[in-house]
């Protein structure tokens, strides 16, 4: 099967909570200038309106995905705290 190597890296939303090892999950990811919707694994249980990354993809759109926190969100929430 082929992966879909330019998923990797990217970030989305999960539209169904992944289940760990008991079963994939759904995220909807921002790419190609558009969404698309994959099945998403995760090693631990992740609920759905979780936003994660893409880290691996395994062919037949299904990606390995990690909870994520964009970092930049972070600092603009500092910097507006900051005066």
């Amino acid at each position: 099967m082929a992966t879909d190597d330019a998923v990797r890296g990217c970030t989305g939303v999960l539209v169904i909570g992944t289940r760990g090892s008991a079963g994939p999950g759904e995220v909807l990811v921002r790419i190609r200038g558009g969404s698309e919707t994959f099945l998403a694994w995760s090693d631990v249980p992740l609920s759905k309106g979780t936003s994660v990354l893409v880290i691996d993809c395994r062919g037949a759109r299904q990606v390995d995905v990690v909870e994520w926190a964009d970092p930049l969100n972070a600092l603009a929430g500092e910097a507006g705290n900051a005066g």
